[in-house]
């Protein structure tokens, strides 16, 4: 009976645990307190997966702006539109990618600043863009890479 007792308490303990991590982990964004103020710029790209409303924007690792809304245009491209704080000036030929908090966390957006002289303007859109990168499709090319580079080695043996 003690054993069984420590076993259903440890499961427990775990279970509780995990909870909280999913929770932390899932759980909603925070409002940015920038939100809502500042410059509006949009950029398009081919995939925004796991992208929300809300998500954070940075530049140089230090976050500027939240994503505000996210929508298909004509061309089916993905269309992220995002305030940016208006104290932070970005050149115009700026880029924007998509990257992955570690290897399965949240998205964010990165802003690389370019060099021009003129600035962003409420309204503008970013033209250079980097699509965000689909875990599991990176995982089967290493895979398959891996296969074919075995494959040469028993070849040339």
């Amino acid at each position: 009976m003690n054993v069984e007792l420590k076993e259903i308490s440890v499961g427990a303990a775990v279970f509780t645990v995990f909870l909280g991590v999913m929770v932390y982990v899932y759980g909603g964004q925070e409002e940015y307190a920038g939100q809502g103020t500042g410059t509006r710029v949009s950029a398009s790209f081919n995939r925004i997966d796991g992208l929300v409303e809300g998500d954070p924007v940075y530049l140089s690792g230090v976050r500027v702006g939240a994503v505000e809304k996210l929508w298909l245009n004509q061309d089916f491209r993905a269309v992220v539109t995002f305030w940016i704080d208006g104290d932070v000036e970005i050149p115009k030929d700026s880029s924007a990618a998509i990257h992955t908090d570690g290897l399965f966390g949240s998205k964010f957006i990165s802003l690389g600043p370019g060099a021009e002289e003129a600035l962003l303007k409420d309204g503008d859109t970013i033209t250079f863009t980097q699509d965000a990168v689909v875990v599991s499709e990176l995982l089967d090319l290493i895979i398959s890479e891996g296969k074919a580079k075995r494959a040469q080695q028993n070849k040339v043996q």
